[in-house]
């Protein structure tokens, strides 16, 4: 009886994958490192890998899996399973949906990471039972997703939802979807990455000089986790700096959408969480409207890093 579901979060540093059973219980996980920079063929083959795995390592037969579903980051086109852009992945244009069904022969979704997150903490988490939610997920990128009025919101072409990518400052830094001053650009690791190096070779002085791969343009979140813990003085600048532009954009949110709640997820809130929240949630007073925070919650992702593999949960539950 196919009554598992193969769940996967695709990301800019990692692939993890989850066998569910049918109480929802994650039985396998594997995860593998995304390898993004050697491009698309090689990207698939790691993502087939962990499909593969997963079955080996369960023992799970393929034909007790009823469906798998999917988060990746980027423009997504959830009804055709065409990645129409990803500014972390090599993907363009680029039909997982076919690829996948066409090797493997089990239905497959694919939906926004951020999107797909959200629907985890809706469905599973931290937002259960709340009608209006905000979903901000900061880990190699910002994504976003919306719960309006009980449901996903995703707009008229069901690419909604990309709030990593608001415009914060016209003139700011590039981001890596070819705008200027996105929030993805000063608050994801990919920006904070760019500061610590930069500052770096300008002379500063910072135990991440040691902690980090130099030569990556994704800073992992244990060394910086470390340098904060160390109270080192440039970790502390840039972290701040991040969280400052972080509440920015989230004032802009919830003056907007006025949520009940709003979930903070994705590798950087995971690792740093702690730390963050307390500024954070001190710096988004400085962004709102007046009255505007009453009824609203502003929380954790419950979730962690499994708010992806179970929106991916719920999506593939909606195949019929």
């Amino acid at each position: 009886m196919a009554d598992k579901y193969i769940c996967i979060d695709i990301g800019g540093t990692k692939i993890l994958g989850a066998i569910v059973d049918e109480k929802d219980n994650i039985i396998c996980e594997v995860k593998k490192k995304t390898k993004a920079h050697k491009g698309l063929e090689v990207v698939e083959e790691r993502l087939l890998g962990v499909i593969e795995e997963l079955l080996e390592k369960s023992q799970v037969p393929k034909e007790e899996i009823a469906a798998i579903g999917a988060g990746a980051p980027g423009v997504i086109n959830k009804d055709t399973g065409e990645i129409i852009y990803s500014p972390n992945l090599p993907w363009k244009n680029y039909n997982i949906k076919k690829i996948i069904e066409g090797k493997l022969g089990i239905p497959f979704v694919v939906g926004n990471d951020a999107n797909v997150g959200i629907m985890g903490e809706w469905k599973y988490g931290a937002a259960i039972n709340k009608k209006n939610v905000v979903g901000i997920f900061v880990g190699t990128g910002i994504g976003g997703g919306l719960i309006v009025d009980d449901k996903l919101f995703t707009g008229a072409n069901h690419l909604a939802g990309e709030l990593g990518h608001m415009v914060i400052n016209p003139e700011g830094p590039y981001c890596n979807c070819g705008q200027r001053g996105c929030l993805e650009s000063y608050a994801g690791k990919v920006a904070m990455t760019r500061e610590i190096k930069n500052q770096i070779k300008r002379g500063r002085e910072s135990i991440l000089k040691d902690l980090m791969d130099m030569e990556s343009s994704v800073i992992s979140s244990k060394p910086l986790k470390e340098a904060i813990e160390e109270k080192d003085a440039l970790a502390v600048e840039v972290l701040d700096k991040a969280i400052y532009y972080l509440a920015a954009g989230t004032g802009s949110l919830i003056n907007i959408f006025n949520p009940e709640m709003v979930v903070l997820g994705g590798g950087v809130i995971e690792s740093l969480g702690c730390y963050i929240m307390p500024i954070l949630k001190e710096y988004i007073k400085k962004f709102i409207l007046p009255g505007m925070l009453e009824g609203t919650e502003i929380v954790e992702s419950a979730l962690g890093d499994h708010s992806i593999i179970y929106g991916a949960l719920a999506l593939a539950k909606e195949i019929k």
